[in-house]
């Protein structure tokens, strides 16, 4: 039995899905996730951001990029709730679960996603080079998955751009780790 497509919700086109009765808005949960890249920045990472709430809205865990202080190159923001959010609950299913993240997630943290069974994904700056949910590739509607899972864009995407951009700037000038 084929999956239905995912259905895409971009904030620019001011048609965004309400969140769950009980929920922060999307625009609260991405300031949480953004919070977590400008922690991520003052270690020297890329500063992406990311948070994991509940189907019910309960933050169950929340993080920056860290692969170069951890040195380990899965420890993307995204990965990192994944991880701690399986083992607060006891299993690496987080069905239902609403992941929001500052940047367009890569190619590994799509298929975590997927495997985890995130319900939906919320993320603000598109990554041209190596976003895979809208940019590179159409991330879960791939015909090979066998799981499918919403996506909101756009939120607070040029405050996340922007703290990207003034980053990579203060590197290519020497600071910034």
């Amino acid at each position: 039995m084929a999956l239905l497509p995912a259905k895409r919700f971009d904030a620019a086109s001011g048609e965004l899905p309400a969140p769950p009765p009980g929920w922060p808005d999307f625009e609260a949960v991405m300031a949480l996730a953004l919070d977590e890249a400008r922690a991520a920045a003052t270690l020297g990472e890329t500063p992406v951001g990311a948070v994991l709430l509940s189907a019910e809205g309960e933050l169950l865990a929340r993080a920056g990029n860290a692969p170069i202080t951890t040195n380990d190159p899965t420890a993307h923001a995204e990965m990192r709730v994944l991880r701690q959010a399986a083992a607060t609950v006891g299993n690496y299913r987080l069905s239902g679960t609403i992941l929001a993240v500052t940047l367009e997630p890569c190619l590994m943290c799509l298929g975590a996603m997927i495997h985890a069974r995130v319900g939906l994904l919320v993320y603000g700056a598109t990554d041209p080079r190596t976003g895979v949910v809208d940019s590179r590739l159409p991330g879960p509607d791939l015909p090979f998955f066998n799981h499918r899972f919403d996506v909101v864009s756009g939120i607070r995407a040029g405050e996340c751009g922007g703290l990207l951009r003034a980053f990579f700037r203060e590197k290519r000038r020497g600071g910034a780790g």
